[in-house]
């Protein structure tokens, strides 16, 4: 791989990571188009550490301030990772299953119709937060299937639940940290133990950490004030349109 692709890639992952629109199929979609088939994972760790970087740089001081002031959010968040851990040993066969990427372009799919739901449905009743925050996570476990898109899952569950806009961005993207560094730390001892981790420090890996974290960066600010507008149609029909690009590209063209 150049570090010209890695490049393309990096800047890929940055800019697709803070849409509703699965940065990871993305990613896959990219490496398909460019007909690169021998990329190790641990690059693909290195993009996704680099828009996580940009993640927590954008949020810290939020993220303080759930140390220190705002502990009932904090207990919150704790709240809605539990699913996960159920969600990735349940998910697991599927996840497996479906691990091919000629899968993508349903998923992506899939992905649409989670963001128009979103838009159209609504819960009528008590705003419970415990149950709301555990529905949450419940639904961004779904996410662990490759094309569907954690920050749709997560948004859009919480405007089903009647939340405004803004907090159901704000909570989706701290809630994407804690289970982003977890994701990467399952990843970091399967590359321990195949010997893998130092390439992290290969010039490919870097320029790609140092393109998803510039490009994420330079996009993050702006995403949020879109998504905290709280019309996602644009990037439900968006996911459609691209679900449907890729089926035609992975089982026609191809």
């Amino acid at each position: 791989m150049s570090q010209l692709l890695a490049l393309l890639l990096g800047f890929v992952q940055g800019l697709t990571e803070f849409f509703p629109v699965s940065s990871s199929a993305h990613l896959k979609l990219a490496k398909l188009f460019f007909n690169v088939r021998e990329i190790p994972v641990i690059f693909d760790l290195a993009c996704h550490l680099g828009s996580l970087l940009a993640l927590i740089w954008f949020f810290k001081s939020e993220i303080q301030r759930l140390f220190s002031k705002d502990k009932m959010k904090l207990f919150y968040l704790f709240v809605a990772l539990i699913p996960l851990v159920p969600g990735y040993f349940l998910l697991a066969p599927l996840r497996e299953l479906v691990s091919d990427p000629r899968y993508l372009g349903i998923f992506l799919m899939i992905t649409g119709g989670i963001l128009l739901l979103g838009q159209k449905v609504r819960v009528k009743g008590k705003h419970r937060p415990v149950r709301d925050v555990l529905l949450i996570g419940a639904m961004q476990s779904a996410a662990l299937i490759p094309g569907i898109s954690r920050s749709a899952s997560t948004i859009s569950c919480a405007q089903v639940l009647g939340w405004p806009p803004k907090e159901a961005v704000r909570f989706s993207f701290l809630l994407a940290v804690p289970t982003i560094v977890g994701g990467n730390v399952v990843e970091v001892r399967s590359l321990l133990k195949g010997g893998e981790l130092s390439q992290l420090l290969s010039l490919n890996c870097l320029v790609g950490f140092a393109a998803a974290f510039v490009t994420g960066l330079l996009v993050i600010r702006f995403a949020i004030a879109l998504l905290e507008k709280g019309n996602l149609t644009l990037f439900a029909w968006y996911c459609m349109l691209l679900g449907i690009l890729a089926n035609f590209y992975l089982f026609v063209y191809r």
